[in-house]
């Protein structure tokens, strides 16, 4: 039997036994799991290390390698992540509607587990406790398979969790990585049908497409953020730089962050000049149109391409482009968007209320940064990720989008005649 499918069996398994554990059960082995962290975290940063230096030997892009680093700070707020988990309502049994049929039965629809959850993920070792602490809270056993930057930390975070998971309780399976990075592995993954329940990928659009177009059991897309922040005419200028600028560079690596930037052709020649001159001296590479370029406001400029207009950049680097007004803006996001976090800056209700309304995103804002797409933020505590798509779950996924339902059916003899 091949790795995979051994891990899937125990999975499958674990899931059948997690799905009958108490609320204080698994909030037990999440406190565990969350001391584990710290505990043993000499061991985690020390295969970290490896694989950061591997990767800065591989001239990984520096947004990159930020994503990978594990520091006590990072453990630390991973920690905290899992206890926060810990005090989290219990969604497992919760009602979620409730009627009695005209023949007398009893119907009741509550939240139950999934099963087993897989993950195939990139560069991001934090994904690794995120989605650990979810599944356990939830009910539901896991099977990650993190991408080779990262081999060795996810391993590692694996090990630590998943042994604090089992010394507490939870049936052995319940937490575990697949060691193999060959392709083979995630494509058997990908095709088990009957052993996954749900299988999200989480990393570039790369990785999703080959998930989605690949998978045979369920997928929730997530995560390519193709963002845009756009400038109306009626928007505050300073608020509008402040914006901008932390949605572009607060952390640029992040599927959050914004791509790029609208502006409305009444206020650009008066806006724009002090926006792209704090974006340069942050290190940002500007992909611009010609009305954006020809104000000679900085020097890391370059003519933008259709290409650039699609591109999520995870890096240094914003697309640029002046438009008409409302109207343009709002079909150039949504023929260019991912679907995922768009934001307009205005002082202009009417505009505010017809930028919500029209455009297709998981989130939308008006007057903030779309820095704060995230689970944590949203007060879902740790998230699994961010669906961009519109069955079953959307926007950050906590908790309950890790859940099914089933009705309970309570009769009292009845027959169908």
């Amino acid at each position: 039997m091949s790795e995979v499918m051994t891990l899937a069996t125990r999975a499958r398994e674990a899931a059948q036994r997690l799905g009958t554990t108490s609320t204080e059960q698994r909030n037990r082995a999440l406190l565990a799991m969350a001391h584990a962290l710290t505990h043993n975290q000499d061991e985690i940063i020390a295969a970290n290390a490896s694989d950061v230096a591997a990767a800065r030997g591989k001239n990984v892009a520096e947004s990159l390698l930020d994503r990978l680093e594990l520091t006590p700070a990072r453990i630390k707020s991973m920690s905290e992540a899992l206890k926060s988990l810990s005090m989290l309502p219990d969604p497992i049994g919760e009602v979620v509607e409730g009627h009695t049929i005209p023949n007398g039965i009893k119907l009741t629809q509550i939240r139950v587990p999934l099963g087993v959850v897989a993950m195939i993920y990139e560069a991001r070792p934090n994904v690794t406790a995120d989605a650990a602490g979810l599944c356990i809270k939830t009910g539901n056993a896991v099977i990650l398979r993190g991408g080779s930057l990262a081999v060795g930390s996810n391993l590692a975070l694996t090990r630590v969790l998943a042994n604090a998971a089992t010394a507490s309780g939870m049936p052995e399976g319940s937490i575990q990585s697949i060691e193999s990075t060959e392709r083979e592995a995630a494509e058997e993954l990908m095709g088990l049908h009957g052993y996954i329940d749900v299988l999200i990928p989480r990393g570039g659009a790369g990785l999703i497409k080959s998930v989605v177009e690949n998978a045979k059991v369920p997928v929730i897309e997530t995560g390519v953020g193709n963002c845009h922040i756009y400038i109306h005419k009626d928007a505050d200028p300073d608020m509008a730089r402040r914006i901008a600028v932390n949605a572009k560079v607060q952390r640029p690596g992040v599927c959050n962050a914004a791509e790029s930037l609208l502006i409305d052709e009444d206020i650009y020649q008066a806006v724009l000049p002090a926006i792209l001159k704090e974006l340069e001296n942050a290190g940002v590479m500007i992909y611009a149109d010609d009305a954006t370029r020809s104000l000679g406001a900085v020097m890391r400029i370059e003519p933008a391409t259709e290409q650039d207009w699609g591109t999520e950049y995870l890096d240094l680097k914003m697309s640029v482009k002046v438009v008409s007004g409302l109207d343009e803006a709002i079909r150039h996001i949504n023929q260019y968007g991912t679907k995922h976090s768009e934001a307009i800056v205005t002082g202009n209700y009417g505009a505010a209320q017809r930028f919500l309304a029209e455009i297709d995103a998981a989130a939308v804002y008006v007057n903030a940064s779309t820095r704060f797409t995230d689970g944590g933020e949203f007060g879902l505590g740790a998230e699994i990720g961010i669906s961009t798509q519109k069955l079953h779950a959307r926007g950050p996924m906590g908790l309950a989008a890790l859940t099914s339902t089933k009705f309970i059916c309570m009769g009292s003899g009845q027959i169908r005649e």
